[in-house]
């Protein structure tokens, strides 16, 4: 069975990974910071930015420390990253990627699963 993924605050419908990226940038112009998608299989895959980079992780099933998306050669951190509890966040700029960079990598991740084979993220488990 391939696997699916919803946007966990929208619609149950599935999200193809034809239009994730637009989806993810929508709502970010609307000011929503932080998206989470779940797939058929119970995992998770977060999406927080702050306009300008973004943390992308992908966790197995609830209480997973998971993986995430990071950027070896970047240099000092930013700010930003308003979670939808309000939190906001900074990061080391070597643990978010660009935020092209990451709305690819979340494409891939729905389309097959895997991060892309020359991304680079840390195991955190």
């Amino acid at each position: 069975m391939i696997e699916s993924w919803v946007l966990n605050d929208d619609s149950p419908i599935p999200v193809s990974s034809e239009v994730v990226p637009e989806a993810l940038r929508s709502r970010v112009d609307s000011g929503q910071l932080e998206t989470w998608l779940t797939s058929s299989s119970g995992r998770s895959l977060a999406f927080v930015t702050n306009t300008e980079r973004a943390m992308v992780m992908l966790l197995e099933d609830e209480g997973d420390p998971g993986e995430h998306a990071v950027d070896p050669g970047a240099q000092g951190s930013s700010g930003g990253f308003v979670l939808s509890n309000g939190q906001d966040d900074e990061y080391p700029d070597q643990d978010t990627v660009p935020i092209c960079e990451a709305f690819r990598l979340v494409k891939q991740i729905v389309a097959t699963g895997s991060w892309p084979t020359d991304a680079r993220w840390v195991v955190d488990r």
